[in-house]
Parts: structure tokens; sequence; C-alpha cells
């Protein structure tokens, strides 16, 4: 990593984002700068002979050595533990325009955190690049050559996103459970990633089949998934789909069946947890997420009720200090500069709440309305659900059920076992009468600004929501 333009420009102090900080280490250069390493152990050291040069365990002793130094960079790792210490906030501010008018520069390495606002400016971030295709190719040829097995191009595209380390490991683990190199292993260990983040989590996908009616979505979604295949980069890959509607009519189901259309992992963000107390944390959590999800690629990111998680955009400066703005407004610039191989399946209920930049053309390729289901929908999801729990709705009762949702006929299935049938369906009162003005104003703002994820109903122009007789 050549840093020697930062120099020659006086930049004192940088950030490098990494988790490989041995690596990002014996990768900087800087042509015309000596290059020092700083831990709480070691003392500073000289990098490529690992050669101690002052037995400075002291992080504040380092930072006032640097001072002595011109034309030096000192790269410290873990430090980051020490910037709640006022002193420490204390010498950098001291020390800062010394190091600046010296040549010299002081770079922290380490995972993102969060940098005192009495110093942040002062810092340039940068980030550390993950292993390259040809680097995770050296990797394999290495090992795979010591057991004479061929290399998987396939394994290695898995790799993508693992550390140097993260790879060798897996690949090392694939060839001692299948003597090959397994893509599927590998996989299997990238999502550890997600695990140890702590700030995703994994969700088995669902079978299309599973998804009753929705047609035209289903459609929309097999055409487009030609653009992830080998041979098609020419063809615009769908980064975003947004699904707005009435609740229980299917819109998280549909995001589990996406990724098993794709068959790729699929990973829920609850952008919401990832709100922290302390200043700045919600944003570092956002950033560490968005991260993740690139290193992990091939993936669907699914963002449930996206609606109540941004809902308070516009009154963030006033009522959280701009933490969901700012959360926000990095989510929505990762959205649009992001190049892995993600989809993003978000749903919302109240699109009312939702910020104007959020909905505008081009953020999502494409936003879809689920409305309750059609007829033909509602036999489709009544046989699906007596199959699943071995109830009797009978089909012929279908014309029964104008404006009940999907939820609604799968609480029937289940009711309809202990109560019968007839008592469980008098029981069950559909939202389409509890919230019959939200549901049409929602339909409404659809028919001018989303596309149909329900078949059209037969020989039906105008749906009414009847009594249940």
């Amino acid at each position: 990593m050549n840093i020697t333009n930062y120099m020659k420009a006086g930049y004192p102090a940088i950030v490098l984002n990494t988790k490989e900080p041995y690596r990002a280490i014996n990768s900087i250069k800087a042509e015309g700068w000596d290059t020092f390493t700083w831990d709480c152990l070691q003392g500073i050291t000289e990098p490529k002979t690992s050669k101690q040069i002052e037995d400075i365990i002291d992080p504040l002793g380092a930072l006032n050595w640097l001072k002595s130094k011109s034309d030096s960079i000192l790269i410290m790792q873990n430090f980051h533990h020490f910037l709640g210490s006022v002193e420490i906030i204390q010498a950098i501010q001291n020390n800062i325009h010394i190091y600046k008018s010296q040549g010299s520069c002081l770079i922290l390495a380490g995972p993102l955190f969060i940098i005192p606002q009495e110093i942040e400016k002062y810092f340039t971030l940068l980030d550390f690049p993950l292993p390259s295709t040809k680097a995770l190719t050296l990797i394999m040829q290495e090992l795979g050559d010591a057991v004479d097995i061929e290399i998987n191009p396939e394994a290695v595209e898995s790799a993508k996103g693992l550390t140097e380390f993260e790879a060798e490991t897996a690949f090392a683990l694939s060839l001692v459970e299948t003597k090959s190199f397994d893509p599927d292993i590998i996989t299997e260990q990238k999502k550890m990633m997600i695990r140890r983040s702590g700030l995703m989590e994994f969700f088995p996908p669902v079978p299309m089949d599973q998804v009753g009616g929705l047609e035209p979505f289903k459609e929309y979604l097999s055409n487009r998934i030609q653009a992830f295949e080998p041979g098609n980069e020419h063809l615009p890959k769908p980064k975003a789909l947004l699904l707005v509607g009435v609740p229980g009519t299917g819109k998280s189901l549909s995001c589990k069946a996406a990724a098993s259309i794709l068959h790729w992992p699929l990973i829920r963000l609850d952008i919401s947890a990832l709100k922290g107390s302390l200043v700045g944390e919600s944003e570092l959590k956002m950033r560490q997420a968005t991260a993740t999800i690139d290193g992990f690629g091939k993936a669907v990111l699914w963002l449930d009720e996206i609606d109540k998680s941004f809902s308070g955009v516009k009154s963030s400066g006033g009522t959280d200090s701009g933490t969901t703005a700012g959360m926000f407004g990095h989510f929505l610039n990762w959205l649009q500069e992001t190049t892995s191989p993600i989809l993003v399946m978000a749903t919302a209920n109240d699109v009312s709440s939702l910020p104007s930049e959020f909905l505008r053309a081009g953020r999502f390729d494409s936003m879809f309305f689920v409305d309750t289901p059609t007829e033909a929908e509602r036999k489709e999801i009544i046989s699906i659900m007596n199959a699943r729990y071995n109830s009797s709705i009978p089909m012929e009762k279908a014309d029964k059920f104008v404006g009940w949702t999907g939820a609604e006929l799968e609480q029937l299935a289940k009711d309809s076992l202990f109560d019968g049938f007839e008592n469980a369906m008098k029981n069950i009162i559909p939202l389409s009468r509890t919230m019959k003005e939200d549901i049409d104003s929602l339909r409404d703002w659809s028919k001018t600004r989303a596309r149909r994820a329900n078949a059209h109903e037969k020989n039906e122009t105008v749906r009414r929501v009847r009594r249940i007789s």
C-alpha cells in the first residue's frame, strides 16, 4: 500500500482500517520515509527485521518519541484501546503540528473504531483492501501444490472477503474434509464473519413454492437472476427491491424466497438494533455492517420494516443529535456505490414515513405494492397452509376471505385445529376491515408509484371487502 503521496502532502495522522494489521504493516510503502511500528508489548520496532528500536511500551511515550523524529512513520497497533485517556488525546493535540512540520505521520492500524471528537479532524481514514483474487489464488496454489490438488476458481471466488489468515485456514479445512477446494465449505467459513460481527444474523431461505400468489413479482425476480450468472456480466444487476404493502401479505416471506431462487445466503440486518448510546457508535456500527456485507458478497440482505428504522430521519437533528440521519446517509451512499454482488430486499408497511430521498427514482430497481391476495392467490395460500398444518380449510370457501391476508389465513389454519373451522373463522377480524382507511390510502399511493406484486383479480375491476357470512 503506497502512501507516498499522503506523506508528500504532509498528512500527520491516518487511521488505517484493517482486520489484518501485520499484512497491512508489511505492505505500507513510503519512498523517502523511515517506517516504525509500536505495540504495548514490544515497544518500537523496525517492521522488516522485527528488531526493537526503543523499549517504549507506554503509549504516551511512543507519541512523544515520534515528535523527536523527522520524515518518519509510526504505525501503532491496538492503539484505539488507549484513546479514552485524556492524556493521550492531549498528547495528540499537542504533537500533531510537530509531526506535520517534521514530515512525520502517526498511523493507527486496526478495525473501525470511534475517534474522540477532540482529535478526529486530524485523522484521514484509509481502507486497507482484503486479499485480491490473485492473492487468494496464490494461497490456494501453495496449499494445493503441497498435496497435489488442483486449484478451484469457484472456491477462490467464494473466499473473497476473507482475510489472508481466514482464507488459508478455510482452504486447509476444505482439503482435510473433502480432499478438494470445496466452495460450500469456504462459504460456511465466511458465514462466521457475520456471526462474529454480532450486527446481523442468518435466516434460512424459504422455497418459492411456499409463497402463495405474487406471480408478477416472482416473474420479475426470475427474469433478472440471469444477470448474476457467469457469462452475463454485460447485464445490469439489480441492487435493491422495495416491497410495500398491507401487513401480513407475504413481503418478508418473499425476501426469504428470493434467497432460495438465487441460491444465496439470507442475511437480516436490523438497523434499529445498530443504534448505540455512545456518540458516533451507531454510525460506526452501520459502517461495520456494510463493510462486512461487502466482504461477504453474494447474499440477499433483508431489511424488514425499514419504515420503522428510518422514520425519524427528518427530526433526527432535534431528537437524537443526528444519529438516525447519519446512519441513513451512510446507508444510502453505500447502497448507491457498492459493487458487491448483493441484493437488498427491503419491506415497509407505512411508506408515508419514509424520507423522500429514499424513494427517489434509481434508489431501488423497483418498488412493488403487495395487496391482499386475489381469489386464485387465496386458494394457493389455503393449499399451502393445509399441507403445512394438516388443516382442512375448504377450498370452495376461498371467496369468503376477500380482504384476508396470507398471515390471517395461516392463523385460521392453526386455530381451526383447536376451535374448528367455523369458530376460528368468526374469531379473526381481518386488517382490511380494522385498518380500511390506511389500506385504501396505501392502495391509492401505489397506483402511480409502484408495480403490482399480485396478479389481477379475474373478472373483478373493483375489489371490495365483504363481510363474512
